[in-house]
């Protein structure tokens, strides 16, 4: 596993492809979750309590930033066969994005807009935030080892 991580990350495209969905995705979470506030300064407030969920935040972050850098060069590897490819990016994307499913106060207020049936979606997300992104992570857990078992055998590379 480790030497699939060091070819992928060998090539600095995918360092550098890595850090642009890392810093956006943490930044942006923290701020949804109202860990880092930016009026009237940029202040970060981490309150007792919820160090879980600022922990789940950084790791769906950081997995995500694994992830997504390794479908991109399996993809390029197997650009010829669209079948042997559609699985990892589809977890990719399903796990970020239901982690990025963050609850703070712009979801609350989109979501509000819907009356009865966003007041009920807002009371789901408020109550089920921290499962919702620990499947998130378990997608991303389980995308990341069909990644390397796939450029294992598909693509013929030797751990």
């Amino acid at each position: 596993m480790t030497n699939i991580l060091k070819l992928v990350f060998s090539n600095f495209k995918y360092i550098g492809l890595s850090i642009a969905i890392f810093v956006p995705m943490l930044i942006g979470l923290l701020i949804m979750s109202e860990y880092v506030f930016l009026e009237p300064y940029v202040v970060s407030h981490l309150p007792s309590g919820t160090e879980f969920g600022f922990a789940l935040i950084v790791i769906l972050s950081a997995l995500s930033a694994i992830v997504i850098p390794m479908n991109v060069f399996r993809i390029t590897l197997l650009h010829n066969s669209k079948k042997k490819m559609g699985g990892g990016i589809a977890g990719s994307i399903i796990g970020a994005a239901a982690g990025a499913c963050s609850c703070g106060p712009i979801g609350f207020a989109v979501i509000s807009t819907f009356g009865s049936v966003g007041a009920t979606a807002t009371a789901f997300l408020t109550n089920y935030e921290i499962p919702i992104r620990l499947v998130a992570i378990g997608i991303l857990i389980l995308t990341y080892f069909t990644t390397v078992k796939s450029l294992k055998i598909e693509c013929k590379i030797k751990s």
